[in-house]
């Protein structure tokens, strides 16, 4: 009796790992982005009981700079009155290179209105 030999050739392989290894070169790319803005995002929540604009913009940049992130600063925030309540947001786009002139671009809306 012969029997077909089944499995995976080395061809086959190659390309699996190098689509494997392409995903996670791409993933580390992105998520750093998505994280920075959950940091930002929070940080517009824990300073939305701010009375004051300028209170509330120096107090982002203390949050800012604990939490290392460079994308948003206190100066860049639209702080508006809606209904008797402070609602706080910020709008920035952040570009991720990738390789030669090749790069993604995300935009992002952080807002205490959402809470």
């Amino acid at each position: 009796m012969h029997s077909n030999q089944r499995g995976v050739s080395l061809g086959g392989l190659m390309v699996v790992l190098f689509v494997l290894v392409m995903v996670g070169l791409l993933a580390l790319k992105v998520i750093p982005p998505y994280m920075e803005f959950g940091n930002i995002k929070k940080a517009i929540t824990a300073v939305s009981g701010g009375t004051n604009p300028n209170e509330i913009r120096k107090a982002f940049d203390s949050r800012a700079a604990i939490d290392d992130f460079t994308s948003v600063k206190g100066s860049d925030l639209d702080i508006t009155k809606e209904g008797g309540r402070i609602v706080i947001s910020a709008a920035y786009r952040k570009e991720v290179p990738l390789f030669m002139n090749l790069g993604l671009y995300f935009d992002f809306v952080a807002s205490s209105k959402d809470e």
